[in-house]
């Protein structure tokens, strides 16, 4: 099936995603700093924060954090804050699989130095890697007019 382009009024530009990053990037701090504070606590301080078993859990807790918001409702907190829903391309709800592979591939836009999310600034639906290699895009859900 083919995607469905946004129309302009509702797609997503960078300034927009990377102020919901940041919105995100505190809430998982919190999460990651509460965990490994459990752990650490569970361990009796033993627990060496550059395990790799901890290193695991916590990139592993990401996923989950990012997949289990896009897969109930298509929002993360800081989406909800600056009004973008994540969308499978034919404008449904997204699943678990394009979910976690869109978390993975974000990564990937993000080790290459931001150049999957710059490819926005070229696609005429201001699609990122992650978008494209996932089959979803983000698309604004500005909260109805009174």
């Amino acid at each position: 099936m083919p995607a469905v382009l946004s129309p302009p009024a509702s797609r997503v530009g960078l300034p927009r995603r990377f102020a919901a990053i940041l919105y995100d990037t505190l809430s998982l701090f919190a999460i990651y700093f509460f965990v490994t504070w459990l752990l650490v606590a569970l361990a009796g301080g033993a627990f060496a924060p550059g395990h790799p078993l901890l290193r695991a859990l916590l990139f592993a807790l990401g996923c989950l954090f990012f997949a289990g918001f896009w897969t109930r409702g298509g929002q993360t907190l800081g989406m909800k804050s600056w009004h973008i829903r994540l969308v499978g391309a034919d404008g449904g709800p997204v699943g678990w699989g394009p979910a976690l592979l869109r978390c993975l591939a974000a990564l990937l836009s993000w080790a290459c130095l931001g150049a999957g999310f710059w490819l926005a600034l070229l696609d005429r639906d201001r699609r990122t890697w992650h978008d494209r290699l996932s089959a979803t895009r983000l698309v604004r859900s500005d909260p109805p007019q009174a």
